[in-house]
């Protein structure tokens, strides 16, 4: 079981940092990802931290966004910075521990899923 939190309302510029937690399997073995969702759209991949700590990132979020990984927490990090209007989304965590690295991105590959927290960022 995930569980998401960390979005809230922010101007741009600011930043905020969303947690994922997971209960029942330790995250160290496995990958997260953080996708986003906004109105209309589809979803889209944020970022991933896989086994051995490799992340990946959005090219719309690089420099910006950082994922993390905390094992003795078993949580997941996704520190915003730099926040603009057009990262407004709920965003989601996920995680897989059968991925290859081809599927990493892809919110499809993903058996395990968050609720979904908010995040607003005003101009």
């Amino acid at each position: 079981q995930l569980q998401a939190s960390g979005g809230g309302l922010v101007e741009a510029g600011d930043s905020l940092r969303l947690s994922c937690a997971a209960s029942g399997r330790s995250f160290s073995s496995g990958a997260v990802g953080w996708f986003r969702q906004a109105p209309g759209k589809e979803r889209g991949f944020v970022a991933a931290i896989r086994r051995g700590d490799f992340k990946y990132y959005a090219e719309s979020v690089k420099g910006r966004f950082t994922i993390s990984r905390d094992s003795a927490k078993n949580t997941v990090y996704l520190q915003l910075n730099s926040l603009k209007p057009e990262d407004t989304a709920v965003y989601y965590c996920a995680a897989d521990w059968q991925l290859i690295l081809s599927q990493i991105r892809n919110a499809g590959q993903y058996d395990y899923w968050g609720q979904g927290t908010q995040v607003t960022v005003s101009s």
